[in-house]
């Protein structure tokens, strides 16, 4: 059976076999920094033991969680900051311009709205055929405006010249309506985009920094459960050891004992 090496551990100065044990250059470099934080002359040659070296892997375990938590407290800080925001309210354009109408403002609303319905075109069109038909046909013993309707041309002139004023003042309303909710828009989407972002620096968190932390902590404690293995399986082979060599001890000193009878 080959011989187990050993070395001695530079921190509890003892000996030790090598499988109880690693060599700074085969720690990872976070653990060897941890290490090195507190014994600045270690050596990636010097051994340490199973039993301190548990010690520098949980403060690494310890330092990835702490980190994790609060990168994820800050950024949770950012989202909840952008989400309580109140840099602009948001305007309910209807009410407002509702409260703000007047009497003119109505009445080209009224306009626009039955100039441009299927009841207008009806009724105009009617009015339209009925003047030209008792005109051109002397219905009803009337000739006001004879073919070609120069006084229908000129009423036609007028209501345009009356109506095209008072329509486009409806318009203008519409386009401040537009240009109210075109600035509520803008401002949604601009808040929505900033939360947007925080929630995308969060995944990158998670994607970049815990995950890969997960995996390098369940590594970790699979290699401190390893050692807590081996710890007690030296403790048992010590117990089992022990009452071999009690049971030696004891018939030693028995035949002694019988030795010194026998002579006597």
């Amino acid at each position: 059976m080959p011989e187990l090496k050993t070395a001695i551990c530079f921190i509890d100065h003892r000996e030790h076999m090598q499988i109880d044990g690693r060599f700074l250059k085969d720690l990872e470099p976070a653990t060897r920094n941890l290490i090195k934080g507190d014994y600045p002359k270690a050596k990636v040659t010097d051994f340490i033991c199973d039993h301190d070296l548990l010690k520098y892997q949980l403060m690494r375990v310890d330092g990835m969680v702490n980190s994790d938590v609060k990168q994820t407290k800050k950024i949770n800080r950012r989202l909840t900051k952008a989400m309580q925001s109140d840099d602009y309210d948001i305007v309910d354009v209807n009410d407002n311009l509702a409260k703000s109408l007047t009497f003119g403002q109505k009445v080209s609303d009224a306009v626009a709205r039955f100039g441009g319905s299927w009841g207008f075109i009806f009724a105009f069109t009617f009015v339209l055929v009925s003047w030209m038909c008792i005109n051109a046909l002397h219905l009803f013993g009337l000739h006001f405006d004879p073919y070609p309707f120069i006084l229908l041309n000129l009423a036609l002139s007028c209501i345009a010249a009356i109506q095209a004023p008072i329509i486009m003042m409806s318009q203008n309303r519409a386009a401040d309506r537009d240009r109210m909710s075109s600035e509520n828009d803008y401002h949604v989407n601009q808040k929505s985009e900033h939360e947007l972002r925080i929630l995308h620096a969060k995944l990158d968190n998670l994607t970049q920094n815990q995950l890969p932390h997960s995996l390098e902590i369940q590594k970790l404690e699979i290699e401190i459960l390893g050692q807590i293995r081996t710890e007690l399986d030296m403790l048992q082979r010590n117990q089992m050891g022990n009452p071999k060599n009690d049971l030696n001890e004891n018939a030693s000193q028995e035949n002694e004992n019988e030795s010194e009878n026998k002579t006597d």
